[in-house]
């Protein structure tokens, strides 16, 4: 996130005491969520887009070792050499390190070792967690540290997937969704309207110690034609219409890449379901469960959710369209943070579950059309930290809202969070938009 510009001065340095507690918290809850984990579990990769629940641990704790102690702590030695090389991911900057796909080759360190190394990491903090001159970098790191909560999360439920015994992470099942007001189809499900005109978009950071990302900026105008954007998100039930009435047979309904796709892989259905005996099921955090119909449809790409708009006669949102009507269908006033009271967050170790309603947050990144594109004015920061989100402008789609997944606080309507347009191994799903 850029610290200083020309347009934007430095911020006056003050004091951040909520800062500590939030460093404390988040670094707890990742802690609590691998307690579950085994050494064999913590280090097994499925496939290159996802990493090692251990992984995950160690890289968190290489950014503040790396970005916080090592530049601003006085004498501060590394604790391993060696490790920079093995828990950098994507800062050229910051030099040489091993390929993404042979991250589960690490059996060394251990996880207790990693546990070990985030102690002394924890320690050395502590002076530097109150420094008004790091607030904004100490409020990176955390951002940061709680979106590898989620990632963690969505790469131990694929890595667990792969195994034949259906293993859970956690005991039970989830709770049942929230009924999405009987069997009416997509265009029953209400509307929030909006009648166009200029919008004010992105997150001005810079005039108060609110965090954002720096994707989220600068704010700026776009004129909004008149549309309406659906209140509930699609649902399993929704989505066995769409497989029913052929939706992944008809090559009319797709993107021309979209198709290639899903014709090249055999996609049939949303990564993680099946049928089984006759009951429709779907892979979770808490093993093979029978999939609630009222609850929204999760773990689809974006071709798969634009081929469901086609299907519909409807569109998706662009990100501009979602942010307004999350902004009070005016565009003015600050961005609503990620609700914190509506109990479908992330809260504590437990297992993420949906569970439906009118929310814009909480139960799963929601696919826009819009492609992932600088802001007008926008500028990386300069050094390694500018490499956080500017250079993967490319090829890839917005999604807005929160998951079940997601650590509560952690979204906004600002937020923009990427993807590339097959990728669903994340809480991804959608709700509809149309012309009015």
């Amino acid at each position: 996130m850029p610290l200083t510009s020309p347009e934007h001065p430095v911020r006056k340095a003050e004091p951040r005491p909520e800062l500590a507690e939030q460093y404390c918290a988040t670094r707890a809850l990742m802690e609590a969520l691998t307690e579950r984990l085994s050494d064999a579990d913590a280090t097994v990769q499925s496939m290159e887009d996802a990493s090692p629940a251990k992984w995950h641990l160690a890289h968190t704790n290489w950014f503040w070792e790396t970005f916080l102690l090592r530049d601003y702590a006085p004498g501060y030695t590394l604790y391993n050499e060696d490790w920079p090389f093995l828990f950098n991911s994507y800062y050229e900057a910051e030099g040489e390190r091993i390929a993404r796909f042979s991250r589960g080759a690490l059996s060394r360190p251990t996880l207790e070792e990693i546990r070990d190394w985030r102690r002394s990491v924890d320690r050395a903090m502590e002076p530097l967690i109150t420094d008004p001159e790091r607030a904004d970098l100490i409020a990176l790191g955390i951002a940061h540290e709680q979106q590898h909560i989620e990632l963690l999360l969505t790469d131990i439920k694929h890595a667990l997937f792969q195994n034949p015994l259906g293993p859970a992470m956690w005991d039970g099942s989830p709770e049942a969704a929230m009924s999405a007001g009987g069997a009416g189809g997509v265009a029953d499900a209400g509307w929030n309207e909006h009648p166009g005109g200029i919008a004010l978009i992105g997150h001005e950071h810079y005039e108060s110690a609110e965090f954002a990302f720096d994707n989220e900026g600068p704010r700026h105008r776009v004129l909004l034609e008149p549309f309406a954007m659906s209140r509930r998100l699609v649902t399993n039930r929704q989505w066995d219409e769409f497989i029913a009435d052929g939706g992944y047979t008809t090559a009319s309904l797709w993107l021309s890449d979209g198709w290639a796709w899903a014709r090249e892989n055999g996609i049939t259905a949303p990564l993680y379901w099946r049928e089984r005996g006759g009951a429709a099921e779907h892979f979770t955090h808490q093993g093979w469960q029978l999939r609630d119909p009222d609850a929204p449809v999760t773990h689809i790409s974006y071709f798969e959710a634009d081929a469901f708009a086609s299907w519909a006669g409807m569109r998706l949102p662009t990100e501009f369209e979602w942010e307004a009507i999350a902004r009070g269908q005016d565009g003015e006033g600050s961005a609503p943070a990620h609700d914190a009271s509506s109990g479908n967050q992330l809260d504590g170790a437990h297992a993420p579950a949906q569970h439906g309603g009118e929310a814009l947050f909480g139960d799963c990144w929601q696919f826009t059309r819009s492609a992932y594109l600088p802001y007008p004015r926008f500028a990386p920061a300069g050094g390694a930290v500018g490499e956080y989100n500017g250079k993967f402008m490319s090829g890839q789609f917005v999604l807005k809202g929160a998951s079940c997944a997601t650590v509560r606080g952690h979204s906004r309507a600002s937020y923009r969070n990427f993807f590339y347009p097959h990728q669903r191994w994340q809480f991804t799903g959608l709700r509809l938009a149309k012309d009015l």
